[in-house]
C-alpha cells in the first residue's frame, strides 16, 4: 500500500465499495470521479482484489493517459491500441500497432495482475485466442538444446521475417552461429549465438551500433503478427474450401481475389493482406476480454464507451459493405469484432464496476451498489511558485495531505528547495511515500492528466504540465533527395529547361525510340543552340536535372542554351569555380573575423531560467539536456558562438533553442529567429508566444502575414527595444531592420537559405551569438563543423512514446483512397493528398471534391503566387481546410 491508494481508502466512500468488493455485488457504479480520480480508484481497486483489470475508456486518448497516470500512482499498466485491418494488397504496411497489441497480451499472459487500458475501438476487435498466443511463443534459455533451422521455421510460422540485418520489430537475420532477432515485446533487439545446436550466450543489441549490450538468460519470441495459421497447408485448405463455397455472379470478384491468394500459398509466398482471413485463422471469437477470466472489468464513462463501440460498429459495417461490392470479402470473411449485445454479456458476467464523472439515470445493466464521491477536479499547475503557493495556502492550513507532481527530476527538485527557502514544509519524494503527511508538500517527479482536490479525504493533488493536447509523432529517417532531380519523365514537359551534367542548359524535347545495333531503346532527346541533338538513354536519367534558375526578366527570356562541342559549359562551370572559391575565402574570413571579435559574455542561468525550463510539458530526452549545456556554456563564453544543432523533424532542437533565447533575454538583450518560410515564422511565433506565457517578455513577428503599417510599428519596437524576441523571415535581412541590442541570432533550416542570406546577418553583427537548426544540413556547414570552423551539438535520441505512423503501399486505387480519407475526416483531421503534377492539379482537386462535398479541399504547389500560397498554409494551420492537395511543396511549407 503507498500513500496515493491510502487516499481514496481513506475516505467514507469506499466502505461501500469494500464490502462490495468482498461480497462480489457486481456490476456496480461509482460516480463522482474525474479523469485522474479514477485512476486512483483503479489503482485501490486492484491493490485490495489482488488481481489484474481490463479498463475501458471511450478514446485512445483518455486510455493513453490513464495508462501515464497508473504509472504515476505506482501501478504496472499496459496499453492496448486498436488497430486498423489490412484488408488490401499492400505491398508493405506498418505492423506498430499489432505488435503493441501482441506485446500486451504477453505482458498479461505472463502477469494476470497487471492492469491493461484499451479504448473503445480495441475492446471490440477481434484478436488471436490466449492459447494461440502460447503456442506461437517460443522461449529460449542459455545452454537449451535447438537447432537454427527449427527456430527459422519456427520464427517464419510466427510472421517474421527475414532480413540481412535486424532494423526494426518483427525481423530475424541469421548468420552462421549468429541468430538476431526483434521480438515485438522486446525494447530492443536480441541476439543469440549458438555452439553447435546449443545456445552458448543470449544478449541485447543495440540497433545502431549492431554492438551486444546486456547479456540474459533466457527470453520468449512472442508472434509479431495477429493473424497466423498452423501452416501454410491449413491455411491453403480454408482458402481452397472458402472458394468452393461461393456461388453465383456476385461472388465472381471475391473467387477471383481468393484464387490469387491460393496461387501465391502454393507458390511458397505468403498472400497480401492477410487480416481478412482472420475469420477462418481463429474461428472461436476472441477479444481482449478473453485474456480476463478473472480481473476486473472497469468501465470509464460508460454511456461514451457504449457511444464508441456502437460509431465503431456502424463504421466496419459500412466499410465491410463496400469491400463485398468489391469483391475483396465475401461470405465467411465478415466478422471482425463483436457487437454491443456481446459487450453487455460480459457486463453482467465479470466483476464490472463503471466509474463515471457525473450522475446518471441508470448504467448499461442494473447495479447492485451505487457509490458517490465528492471530488473536485483542478487544473494543471503551469509551474509559477507565487501561484501555487496561492492555491495550497488554503489546504497547508487546513492540514491536508498534498502531493504536488512537478514534472522532471529537476522540477521537483527546484520547486522542493523554493518551498524550504520560503519556509512551507515540504518534503522531496523520489519514490512514493506510504503516507503523505498532514501539512505538507510532498514533491514527486512525473506528472499526471489533471488535479485532484478531495476534501472528503482532506487530499490535494496537483500537477505540472498543461491541458492542451499534443500529437507525437515518431519522425521519418527518410533521406531527402535532390530537389532539383526527377524521378519520373512525367515530371518533364516539351521546351522544358534541362541541364545535363556533361553538356550544359538544354530543352527537352520529348521521348524517341532509337534503334542501334538491331536493339530498340528510349531516349530522352534535348536540344541545344545551333539545332544540335543530344539523345540520353533514359537508364541514365540520374546525368540531366531541372533547370531552376531564373527564366524571365522584364519579360524577356533570360535562358541561355548551351551548344554541344562549344566548350562554354566547360567555361560556365570554371567560372562558378571561380565565384565558389571566392565565396569560400570571403566565408572564411568572416569566421576568423568573428573568432577573434569580443563578444558578449552571459551571466549564468538565474532562478527565472529554472522556472522557465521546468515549465516544459515533457521530460527532456539526455541529448537535448547535453545540447542545452553545450550551447549556454559557448553564450558565456567571450568571443561570439557559431554552433549548428543537428536533430531529426520532432527531436526537441526548437526547445533547446528557447532556452537559449530565454537566456539571452535575461541579460537584457534581444533575440532573433531566422525562418526560411511565413507559415513556419508563424508557427514559431506562436511555440514562443506559448512557452513565454507569464513572464514579462515581449515577442513580434516579421512576415507578409503582417501589414506593411503593422511591419512599420514592429520594426520601430524593434529599434527601440520594446521587443525582446523577433521572429522572421528573409524580411529580417533588410537593410531597414535594427536592433537595439541584439545578442543571439536563430537560423532555423538552414538549408533552405542561400550562402549569402545566412552570413549578411553574420557580417552585419559580427558579435552577435549564431545557433543554427537543421534536420539536414548542407554539406558545406557539415564540411564546416567536421574541420572545427564551427561547433556541433547533435540530438540523436527521440522522445519518449512517439506516437507510430501508419504506412501502406498499395497501388493505386481511389476506392480505398476516399475510404482512408472518409476515416481521417470523421475523426476531425487533416489530410495531405500528393499530387505532383501541376498540370492537372485543378482536376485532382476537384475529383477530391465531388467525393466529399462537404469538405474544404484546396490546392498547393509552388507555381501559385506567393500570398496565393501563403494564404493557403494559414488557412490550413488553422483548421480551415479539411483536404489540401498539393505537390512536394509541403516540404517547405
Amino acid at each position: 500500500m503507498n500513500a496515493f491508494t491510502n487516499i481514496i481508502k481513506n475516505g467514507p466512500e469506499y466502505e461501500n465499495i469494500a464490502h462490495a468488493l468482498k461480497m462480489s455485488r457486481f456490476p456496480f457504479g461509482v460516480l463522482g470521479m474525474p479523469p485522474a480520480t479514477k485512476q486512483l480508484l483503479i489503482h485501490a481497486l486492484c491493490e485490495d482484489t489482488g488481481h489484474g483489470a481490463l479498463v475501458v475508456w471511450p478514446d485512445e486518448a483518455a486510455a493513453q493517459k490513464c495508462r501515464d497516470d497508473l504509472a504515476s500512482f505506482g501501478t504496472q499498466a499496459v496499453y492496448y491500441p486498436a488497430r486498423d485491418f489490412n484488408f488490401f494488397g499492400a505491398e508493405a504496411s506498418s505492423r506498430e500497432y499489432e505488435q503493441m497489441r501482441i506485446a500486451a497480451l504477453t505482458a498479461v499472459l505472463n502477469d494476470p495482475d497487471l492492469v491493461l487500458v484499451c479504448s473503445a475501438e480495441a475492446l471490440i476487435q477481434r484478436t488471436m485466442p490466449p492459447a494461440s498466443l502460447k503456442n506461437r511463443t517460443l522461449p529460449l534459455k542459455s545452454g537449451m538444446t535447438i537447432t537454427t533451422n527449427e527456430i527459422r521455421s519456427r520464427l517464419i510460422g510466427a510472421g517474421y521475417s527475414a532480413a540481412d540485418m535486424v532494423e526494426g520489430p518483427g525481423q530475424f537475420s541469421l548468420r552462421g552461429g549468429i541468430l538476431d532477432i526483434f521480438p515485438p515485446s522486446s525494447e530492443s533487439p536480441v541476439r543469440i549465438e549458438f555452439w553447435g545446436d546449443e545456445i552458448d550466450t543470449i544478449s541485447y543489441f543495440d540497433v545502431l551500433s549492431q554492438r551486444r549490450t546486456d547479456t540474459i538468460d533466457h527470453i520468449s519470441l512472442t508472434p509479431c503478427t495477429e493473424v497466423l495459421f498452423d501452416s501454410a497447408e491449413s491455411m491453403l485448405q480454408a482458402l481452397r474450401e472458402l472458394e468452393k463455397g461461393l456461388r453465383g455472379k456476385s461472388a465472381a470478384a471475391a473467387k477471383e481475389n481468393i484464387k490469387k491468394d491460393i496461387d501465391q500459398l502454393e507458390a511458397g509466398l505468403t498472400p497480401q493482406g492477410a487480416d481478412k482471413y482472420l475469420p477462418l485463422a481463429y474461428p472461436q471469437t476472441t477479444t481482449v476480454i478473453d485474456y480476463f477470466p478473472d480481473g476486473l472489468f472497469l468501465i470509464c464513462e460508460s454511456s461514451a464507451v457504449k457511444e464508441r463501440i456502437l460509431s465503431a460498429d456502424k463504421q466496419m459495417n459500412e466499410e465491410l459493405k463496400q469491400l463485398f461490392t468489391e469483391g475483396i470479402l465475401c461470405r465467411g470473411l465478415d466478422n471482425y469484432t463483436i457487437d454491443f449485445s456481446k459487450v453487455l454479456l460480459a457486463y453482467e458476467r465479470k466483476q464490472t464496476v463503471y466509474i463515471d464523472n457525473f450522475t446518471r439515470g441508470s448504467f448499461d445493466t442494473p447495479t447492485k451498489v451505487l457509490v458517490n464521491y465528492s471530488i473536485n477536479q483542478i487544473s494543471r499547475w503551469d509551474g509559477s511558485y507565487k501561484i501555487l503557493m496561492e492555491d495550497l495556502s488554503p489546504a497547508i492550513r487546513n492540514r491536508y495531505a498534498i502531493a504536488v507532481f512537478a514534472g522532471t527530476e529537476k522540477g521537483a527538485e527546484g520547486l522542493f528547495e523554493e518551498c524550504t527557502e520560503d519556509g512551507v514544509s515540504a518534503i522531496l519524494c523520489k519514490e512514493l511515500p506510504k503516507l503523505f503527511p498532514p501539512g505538507t508538500v510532498c514533491v514527486l517527479p512525473g506528472t499526471i492528466s489533471g488535479g485532484v482536490e478531495y476534501p472528503g479525504g482532506k487530499t490535494m493533488i496537483v500537477s505540472y504540465g498543461r491541458d492542451a493536447s499534443h500529437s507525437h509523432k515518431r519522425a521519418s529517417k527518410t533521406k531527402k533527395r535532390d530537389p532539383n532531380a526527377f524521378n519520373s519523365l512525367e515530371e518533364l514537359n516539351k521546351g522544358d529547361y534541362v541541364v545535363h551534367s556533361a553538356y550544359g542548359i538544354g530543352v527537352f524535347d520529348g521521348i524517341e525510340k532509337v534503334q542501334m545495333e538491331g536493339v530498340t531503346k528510349d531516349y530522352i532527346k534535348i536540344r541545344y543552340a545551333k539545332g544540335d541533338i543530344l539523345y540520353v538513354p533514359v537508364t541514365k536519367l540520374e546525368l540531366v536535372s531541372k533547370y531552376v534558375g531564373p527564366h524571365e526578366e522584364d519579360g524577356k527570356r533570360t535562358v541561355k542554351v548551351n551548344r554541344l562541342g562549344s566548350g562554354d559549359w566547360e567555361k560556365t562551370k570554371t567560372r562558378v569555380r571561380g565565384a565558389v572559391k571566392d565565396i569560400a575565402e570571403h566565408l572564411l574570413k568572416i569566421y576568423a573575423e568573428r573568432q577573434a571579435a569580443p563578444g558578449y559574455a552571459f551571466s549564468p542561468d538565474i532562478d527565472m531560467q529554472s522556472d522557465f525550463e521546468r515549465r516544459f510539458p515533457y521530460d527532456e530526452t539526455d541529448d537535448q539536456l547535453r545540447c542545452v549545456d553545450e550551447i549556454k556554456n559557448d553564450m558565456q563564453k567571450s568571443c561570439p558562438m557559431d554552433r549548428l544543432l543537428c536533430g531529426d523533424v520532432g527531436f526537441g532542437k526548437t526547445e533547446v533553442a528557447l532556452r537559449a533565447v530565454f537566456k539571452c533575454i535575461c541579460d537584457g538583450k534581444q533575440a532573433a529567429i531566422l525562418v526560411p518560410t511565413t507559415i513556419l515564422a508563424l508557427q514559431h511565433y506562436r511555440t514562443v508566444m506559448q512557452r513565454m506565457e507569464g513572464f514579462p517578455i515581449e515577442a513580434d513577428m516579421l512576415s507578409r502575414f503582417r501589414s506593411p503599417k503593422q511591419q512599420k510599428e514592429t520594426l520601430k519596437k524593434v529599434k527601440a527595444g520594446a521587443v525582446d524576441i523577433l521572429v522572421g523571415t528573409h524580411r529580417m535581412i533588410s537593410k531597414d531592420v535594427a536592433f537595439r541590442d541584439l545578442g543571439l541570432l536563430i537560423v532555423d533550416e538552414e538549408q533552405r537559405f542561400g550562402v549569402e542570406q545566412k552570413e549578411k546577418l553574420k557580417e552585419k553583427f559580427p558579435n552577435v551569438d549564431v545557433l543554427t537548426l537543421s534536420a539536414t544540413p548542407i554539406p558545406r556547414t557539415l564540411n564546416f563543423a567536421m574541420m572545427g570552423i564551427r561547433d556541433l551539438s547533435v540530438i540523436e535520441e527521440a522522445p519518449m512514446d512517439r506516437y507510430p505512423v501508419q504506412t501502406y503501399v498499395i497501388e493505386q486505387d481511389m476506392g480505398l483512397i476516399a475510404q482512408a480519407i472518409e476515416k481521417e475526416l470523421r475523426r476531425g483531421g487533416q489530410v495531405y493528398y500528393l499530387h505532383n503534377r501541376v498540370s492537372d492539379i485543378q482536376e485532382k482537386a476537384a475529383e477530391l471534391q465531388e467525393l466529399f462535398p462537404d469538405a474544404v479541399v484546396c490546392i498547393g504547389h509552388g507555381k501559385m503566387k506567393e500570398d496565393e500560397l501563403s494564404d493557403v498554409w494559414k488557412r490550413l494551420l488553422e483548421g480551415e481546410i479539411q483536404i489540401l492537395v498539393c505537390t512536394t511543396i509541403i516540404e517547405t511549407g
